[in-house]
Protein backbone atom coordinates (compact mmCIF):
# COMPACT_ATOMS: atom_id res chain seq x y z
CA UNK A 1 0.00 0.00 0.00
CA UNK A 2 2.89 2.36 0.55
CA UNK A 3 4.17 1.63 -2.76
CA UNK A 4 1.17 2.73 -4.79
CA UNK A 5 1.15 5.85 -2.23
CA UNK A 6 4.43 6.76 -3.02
CA UNK A 7 3.83 6.52 -6.90
CA UNK A 8 0.51 8.80 -5.99
CA UNK A 9 2.18 11.56 -4.88
CA UNK A 10 4.76 12.23 -7.59
CA UNK A 11 1.81 13.27 -9.96
CA UNK A 12 -0.61 14.63 -7.43
CA UNK A 13 1.88 16.96 -5.89
CA UNK A 14 3.17 18.45 -9.15
CA UNK A 15 -0.68 18.85 -10.04
CA UNK A 16 -1.63 20.57 -6.94
CA UNK A 17 2.04 22.63 -7.45
CA UNK A 18 0.47 23.71 -10.96
CA UNK A 19 -3.01 24.38 -9.47
CA UNK A 20 -1.36 26.50 -6.52
CA UNK A 21 1.05 28.87 -8.77
CA UNK A 22 -2.23 29.37 -10.54
CA UNK A 23 -4.21 30.50 -7.70
CA UNK A 24 -1.58 32.71 -6.63
CA UNK A 25 -3.58 36.27 -5.73
CA UNK A 26 -0.54 37.91 -5.39
CA UNK A 27 0.24 37.23 -9.14
CA UNK A 28 -3.41 38.82 -10.18
CA UNK A 29 -4.44 41.61 -7.92
CA UNK A 30 -2.66 44.40 -6.17
CA UNK A 31 -3.17 43.77 -2.72
CA UNK A 32 -1.07 46.10 -0.84
CA UNK A 33 -2.88 49.05 1.33
CA UNK A 34 -3.09 52.48 1.01
CA UNK A 35 -1.15 55.39 2.15
CA UNK A 36 -4.10 56.37 5.10
CA UNK A 37 -3.06 52.85 6.72
CA UNK A 38 0.89 52.74 6.45
CA UNK A 39 1.25 53.66 9.80
CA UNK A 40 -1.07 51.40 11.11
CA UNK A 41 1.08 48.22 10.04
CA UNK A 42 2.75 46.29 12.84
CA UNK A 43 6.31 45.69 11.36
CA UNK A 44 7.36 42.82 9.55
CA UNK A 45 4.25 40.49 9.10
CA UNK A 46 3.64 37.70 10.92
CA UNK A 47 2.42 34.71 8.86
CA UNK A 48 -0.61 33.26 10.53
CA UNK A 49 -3.62 33.30 9.14
CA UNK A 50 -6.82 33.46 11.16
CA UNK A 51 -9.89 31.66 9.25
CA UNK A 52 -12.43 31.56 11.68
CA UNK A 53 -11.89 35.38 12.66
CA UNK A 54 -11.64 36.47 9.47
CA UNK A 55 -15.04 34.62 8.72
CA UNK A 56 -16.80 36.51 11.76
CA UNK A 57 -15.65 40.03 10.59
CA UNK A 58 -16.62 39.00 7.34
CA UNK A 59 -20.01 38.03 8.00
CA UNK A 60 -20.60 41.19 10.03
CA UNK A 61 -19.02 43.36 7.37
CA UNK A 62 -21.33 42.08 4.42
CA UNK A 63 -24.55 42.05 6.64
CA UNK A 64 -23.47 46.13 8.04
CA UNK A 65 -23.62 46.55 4.09
CA UNK A 66 -26.53 45.66 2.83
CA UNK A 67 -28.04 47.31 5.97
CA UNK A 68 -26.62 50.35 4.57
CA UNK A 69 -27.74 49.63 0.57
CA UNK A 70 -30.99 48.80 2.23
CA UNK A 71 -31.91 51.93 3.50
CA UNK A 72 -30.50 53.73 0.35
CA UNK A 73 -32.42 51.90 -1.81
CA UNK A 74 -35.59 53.05 0.85
CA UNK A 75 -34.43 56.75 0.02
CA UNK A 76 -34.36 56.19 -3.50
CA UNK A 77 -37.85 54.56 -3.90
CA UNK A 78 -39.09 57.43 -1.89
CA UNK A 79 -37.42 59.92 -3.53
CA UNK A 80 -38.41 58.69 -6.64
CA UNK A 81 -42.13 58.84 -5.26
CA UNK A 82 -42.08 62.25 -4.93
CA UNK A 83 -40.39 62.90 -8.24
CA UNK A 84 -43.05 61.63 -10.10
CA UNK A 85 -45.84 64.04 -8.45
CA UNK A 86 -43.78 66.82 -8.81
CA UNK A 87 -43.12 66.48 -12.24
CA UNK A 88 -46.30 67.00 -12.79
CA UNK A 89 -47.66 70.04 -10.15
CA UNK A 90 -44.17 71.92 -8.82
CA UNK A 91 -41.93 74.37 -9.28
CA UNK A 92 -39.08 73.33 -12.01
CA UNK A 93 -36.43 74.47 -9.66
CA UNK A 94 -37.61 71.85 -6.64
CA UNK A 95 -38.11 69.86 -9.77
CA UNK A 96 -34.14 69.77 -10.78
CA UNK A 97 -33.23 69.68 -7.29
CA UNK A 98 -35.20 66.82 -6.40
CA UNK A 99 -33.31 65.51 -9.59
CA UNK A 100 -29.77 65.68 -8.22
CA UNK A 101 -30.65 64.19 -4.99
CA UNK A 102 -31.77 61.08 -6.61
CA UNK A 103 -28.40 61.11 -8.68
CA UNK A 104 -26.64 61.14 -5.53
CA UNK A 105 -28.00 58.62 -3.85
CA UNK A 106 -27.87 56.10 -6.99
CA UNK A 107 -24.08 57.02 -7.41
CA UNK A 108 -23.55 56.15 -3.40
CA UNK A 109 -25.83 53.12 -3.99
CA UNK A 110 -23.37 51.73 -6.76
CA UNK A 111 -20.59 52.79 -4.72
CA UNK A 112 -21.98 50.46 -2.25
CA UNK A 113 -22.71 48.12 -4.68
CA UNK A 114 -19.10 47.58 -5.81
CA UNK A 115 -17.63 47.58 -1.89
CA UNK A 116 -19.86 44.94 -1.39
CA UNK A 117 -18.77 42.83 -4.58
CA UNK A 118 -15.02 43.96 -3.84
CA UNK A 119 -14.66 42.25 -0.24
CA UNK A 120 -17.02 39.14 -1.30
CA UNK A 121 -14.33 38.58 -4.06
CA UNK A 122 -11.13 39.06 -1.70
CA UNK A 123 -13.34 36.76 0.93
CA UNK A 124 -13.98 34.10 -2.11
CA UNK A 125 -10.03 34.27 -2.86
CA UNK A 126 -8.98 33.82 0.88
CA UNK A 127 -11.36 30.87 1.02
CA UNK A 128 -9.81 29.22 -1.95
CA UNK A 129 -5.70 29.60 -0.53
CA UNK A 130 -7.85 28.37 2.84
CA UNK A 131 -8.81 24.85 1.35
CA UNK A 132 -5.69 24.65 -0.85
CA UNK A 133 -3.71 25.21 2.08
CA UNK A 134 -5.53 23.01 4.02
CA UNK A 135 -5.15 19.80 1.05
CA UNK A 136 -1.32 20.56 0.94
CA UNK A 137 -1.46 20.20 4.76
CA UNK A 138 -3.24 17.17 4.89
CA UNK A 139 -1.16 15.45 1.59
CA UNK A 140 2.14 16.43 3.56
CA UNK A 141 1.10 14.77 6.71
CA UNK A 142 0.62 11.73 5.02
CA UNK A 143 3.15 11.79 2.78
CA UNK A 144 5.46 12.22 6.06
CA UNK A 145 4.01 8.92 7.12
CA UNK A 146 5.12 6.87 4.54
CA UNK A 147 8.31 5.67 3.66
CA UNK A 148 11.28 7.82 2.63
CA UNK A 149 12.21 7.90 -1.10
CA UNK A 150 13.58 10.19 -3.70
CA UNK A 151 9.87 10.70 -4.37
CA UNK A 152 8.27 11.55 -1.52
CA UNK A 153 11.29 13.38 -0.30
CA UNK A 154 11.09 15.83 -3.45
CA UNK A 155 6.89 15.69 -3.11
CA UNK A 156 7.62 17.07 1.42
CA UNK A 157 9.52 19.69 -0.37
CA UNK A 158 7.30 20.72 -2.51
CA UNK A 159 4.20 20.51 -1.08
CA UNK A 160 6.31 22.63 1.95
CA UNK A 161 6.68 25.54 -0.38
CA UNK A 162 2.77 25.09 -1.77
CA UNK A 163 1.97 25.43 2.24
CA UNK A 164 4.02 28.25 2.69
CA UNK A 165 2.66 30.40 -0.62
CA UNK A 166 -0.69 29.40 0.44
CA UNK A 167 -0.13 30.67 3.81
CA UNK A 168 1.60 34.23 2.10
CA UNK A 169 -1.53 34.84 0.02
CA UNK A 170 -3.96 34.50 3.04
CA UNK A 171 -2.31 37.02 4.85
CA UNK A 172 -1.89 39.32 1.80
CA UNK A 173 -5.76 39.03 1.50
CA UNK A 174 -6.78 39.15 5.15
CA UNK A 175 -3.94 42.89 4.95
CA UNK A 176 -6.74 43.78 0.91
CA UNK A 177 -9.77 43.03 3.29
CA UNK A 178 -8.86 45.11 6.10
CA UNK A 179 -8.73 48.83 3.54
CA UNK A 180 -12.53 47.71 3.33
CA UNK A 181 -13.81 47.87 6.80
CA UNK A 182 -14.45 51.57 6.74
CA UNK A 183 -14.50 53.84 10.52
CA UNK A 184 -15.13 53.29 13.50
CA UNK A 185 -16.19 56.91 15.05
CA UNK A 186 -16.46 56.11 18.80
CA UNK A 187 -17.62 59.07 21.20
CA UNK A 188 -17.65 59.50 24.79
CA UNK A 189 -20.48 59.08 26.86
CA UNK A 190 -18.91 59.09 30.28
CA UNK A 191 -19.29 56.76 33.35
CA UNK A 192 -22.05 55.56 35.13
CA UNK A 193 -21.29 54.68 38.96
CA UNK A 194 -24.03 55.73 40.50
CA UNK A 195 -22.61 56.17 44.45
CA UNK A 196 -18.97 55.29 43.01
CA UNK A 197 -18.66 58.87 41.57
CA UNK A 198 -18.47 61.36 43.47
CA UNK A 199 -18.03 65.55 42.65
CA UNK A 200 -14.38 66.53 42.26
CA UNK A 201 -13.61 62.92 41.03
CA UNK A 202 -11.17 62.10 38.08
CA UNK A 203 -10.86 59.40 35.53
CA UNK A 204 -8.71 58.58 32.87
CA UNK A 205 -9.68 56.49 29.98
CA UNK A 206 -7.39 54.56 27.73
CA UNK A 207 -8.77 53.43 24.63
CA UNK A 208 -6.48 50.66 21.91
CA UNK A 209 -6.95 48.97 19.25
CA UNK A 210 -3.56 47.61 18.06
CA UNK A 211 -1.53 50.66 17.69
CA UNK A 212 -3.77 53.00 17.99
CA UNK A 213 -4.75 54.78 20.96
CA UNK A 214 -7.10 57.25 22.60
CA UNK A 215 -6.17 58.92 26.07
CA UNK A 216 -8.74 61.21 27.80
CA UNK A 217 -9.82 62.49 30.97
CA UNK A 218 -12.27 63.22 33.02
CA UNK A 219 -14.20 65.29 35.60
CA UNK A 220 -17.52 64.81 37.82
CA UNK A 221 -18.82 68.27 37.96
CA UNK A 222 -20.91 69.61 41.52
CA UNK A 223 -23.86 69.38 39.41
CA UNK A 224 -22.85 65.55 38.36
CA UNK A 225 -22.06 66.07 35.29
CA UNK A 226 -19.13 65.25 33.54
CA UNK A 227 -16.23 67.00 31.34
CA UNK A 228 -14.26 65.19 29.21
CA UNK A 229 -11.07 66.58 27.16
CA UNK A 230 -11.74 65.03 23.76
CA UNK A 231 -15.28 63.35 22.90
CA UNK A 232 -14.54 62.01 19.46
CA UNK A 233 -11.83 59.80 18.39
CA UNK A 234 -11.69 57.78 14.95
CA UNK A 235 -10.59 54.07 14.97
CA UNK A 236 -9.09 52.25 11.79
CA UNK A 237 -10.88 48.58 11.83
CA UNK A 238 -8.70 45.54 12.31
CA UNK A 239 -9.12 42.15 11.82
CA UNK A 240 -7.54 40.76 14.91
CA UNK A 241 -7.59 43.42 17.37
CA UNK A 242 -9.93 43.76 20.16
CA UNK A 243 -10.63 46.84 21.54
CA UNK A 244 -8.96 47.36 25.22
CA UNK A 245 -10.12 49.97 27.03
CA UNK A 246 -8.62 50.95 30.80
CA UNK A 247 -9.97 53.36 33.30
CA UNK A 248 -7.84 54.72 36.18
CA UNK A 249 -8.69 57.04 39.20
CA UNK A 250 -6.58 60.32 39.48
CA UNK A 251 -6.24 60.74 43.14
CA UNK A 252 -3.35 63.51 43.62
CA UNK A 253 -0.32 62.35 42.21
CA UNK A 254 -1.53 58.77 43.27
CA UNK A 255 -3.56 56.40 41.01
CA UNK A 256 -6.16 54.05 41.05
CA UNK A 257 -6.60 51.10 38.87
CA UNK A 258 -10.04 50.53 37.91
CA UNK A 259 -10.68 48.06 35.48
CA UNK A 260 -9.21 46.78 32.30
CA UNK A 261 -11.28 45.37 29.30
CA UNK A 262 -11.57 43.64 26.50
CA UNK A 263 -14.17 44.62 23.84
CA UNK A 264 -14.64 42.61 20.35
CA UNK A 265 -15.69 44.83 17.45
CA UNK A 266 -18.07 42.63 15.49
CA UNK A 267 -21.14 44.19 16.20
CA UNK A 268 -19.95 47.69 15.43
CA UNK A 269 -20.37 47.02 12.11
CA UNK A 270 -23.87 48.60 11.45
CA UNK A 271 -25.59 51.38 9.86
CA UNK A 272 -27.20 53.15 12.82
CA UNK A 273 -25.09 53.93 15.73
CA UNK A 274 -24.50 51.62 18.40
CA UNK A 275 -24.33 52.49 22.10
CA UNK A 276 -22.21 50.12 23.69
CA UNK A 277 -22.22 49.96 27.92
CA UNK A 278 -18.99 48.21 29.47
CA UNK A 279 -18.89 46.72 32.73
CA UNK A 280 -15.41 48.12 34.14
CA UNK A 281 -15.53 46.22 37.30
CA UNK A 282 -16.06 42.85 37.73
CA UNK A 283 -18.97 43.58 39.50
CA UNK A 284 -20.23 46.40 37.23
CA UNK A 285 -20.18 49.80 39.64
CA UNK A 286 -18.33 51.49 37.36
CA UNK A 287 -19.85 51.22 33.66
CA UNK A 288 -18.01 53.03 30.52
CA UNK A 289 -20.71 54.15 27.83
CA UNK A 290 -19.20 55.16 24.20
CA UNK A 291 -21.31 55.62 21.12
CA UNK A 292 -19.97 53.53 18.02
CA UNK A 293 -20.49 55.02 14.09
CA UNK A 294 -19.50 52.71 11.60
Amino acid sequence: RSCSFTGFSTVQSRKLAKSLSRSSVRSRMSLRAPKAYSSLQKGPLIWDPKPLQVKKIFEALKKGLNEYLEAHQAELDYLSGRHKDTKRNSRLAFYYDLDKQIRSVERYIRKLEFHISKVEELYEAYCIQCRLRDGATNMKQAFSLSPATKASRESLLELYRNVQECTEDMCFIEGALEVHLGEFHVKMKGLVGFARLCPGDQYEVFVRLGRQKWRLKGKIETDDSQTWDEEEKIFIPNLHEKFEIKVTELRGLATLLVGVVTCDSISFFSSKPQAIVVDITELGTIKLRLEVLW
